[in-house]
């Protein structure tokens, strides 16, 4: 017993350290139908902005935003994209958390009939929140994940990656 013990606790470490090294960056260059954007991180919707500006999508959803919020307040925390919410941005508020991130993501994906979407979240929320979106969606689409550069504290890091294999055997278990 000791001995599964141990070796469980290398594989996690080792996992984890795997995890460390290998957070996402920005992805640079490609286009996309679309842009999710989970509330909750530094960085994530001026990323999503940028993206749009530069027409590497056509619209961009932001989910888990509070029930009360309209575009025009987040245009205003936002100087210079009064426009680009009037046009192309939508507020998603139903999802509470990075699974529902994912449902209210999927349905938006197959409101607009997109193909291809580009992730933008912290970049140690992108494994988890990738997965979960994929699991949404099914086949079909493609989630290319937009790592938003931080420094996450290594508490968060912990919780994160536990988060991320917790929902992956689930996931694999059929458990949603």
């Amino acid at each position: 017993m000791i001995r599964l013990l141990g070796f469980l606790g290398l594989v996690w470490a080792l996992g984890f350290a795997v995890f460390m090294v290998s957070l996402p960056q920005p992805l640079e260059g490609t286009t996309t139908d679309g842009i999710v954007v989970p509330t909750g991180g530094a960085g994530r919707i001026d990323r999503g902005l940028e993206l749009l500006r530069s027409k590497q999508a056509k619209r961009m959803l932001v989910t888990g935003v509070g029930s009360g919020v309209r575009p025009a307040d987040l245009a205003r925390t936002y100087p210079g994209s009064t426009r680009l919410f009037a046009c192309c941005v939508d507020l998603g508020t139903d999802a509470v958390d990075t699974r529902s991130n994912g449902e209210e993501t999927a349905q938006w994906v197959r409101a607009h009939n997109y193909r291809t979407v580009r992730l933008v979240t912290s970049d140690w929320h992108l494994a988890r929140a990738g997965m979960e979106l994929r699991a949404s969606m099914g086949k079909g689409v493609l989630v290319l994940g937009d790592g938003v550069p931080s420094s996450p504290r290594l508490g968060t890091l912990v919780n994160e990656y536990n988060k991320l294999i917790l929902r992956r055997v689930a996931i694999w278990l059929g458990r949603s």
